[in-house]
């Protein structure tokens, strides 16, 4: 999942080089936590956070395989 965030975060911003993605597990959950450079903000999150929900869906369906739940954060 980690792979999968880094690339769709890399497309969208100005500045790949900051884009960071770390896991975390917990329990039967595993959290993604994405981090870019304040400037892109804006278009990792999008218009009415329209961006970061098309994000977490297709996380949601590629982790439908591994029968885990898998959460993206953006910080």
């Amino acid at each position: 999942m980690k792979e999968l965030v880094e690339v769709i975060a890399k497309a969208l911003v100005e500045h790949p080089e900051e884009v960071v993605v770390t896991e975390k597990e917990e329990g039967k959950s595993l959290i993604v936590e994405l981090h870019v450079a304040s400037s892109d903000m804006g278009k990792v999150i999008g218009k009415q956070g329209r961006i970061a929900k098309a994000i977490r869906s297709v996380v949601k369906a590629a982790s439908s395989k591994e029968n885990k739940r898998v959460d993206v954060e953006i910080v």
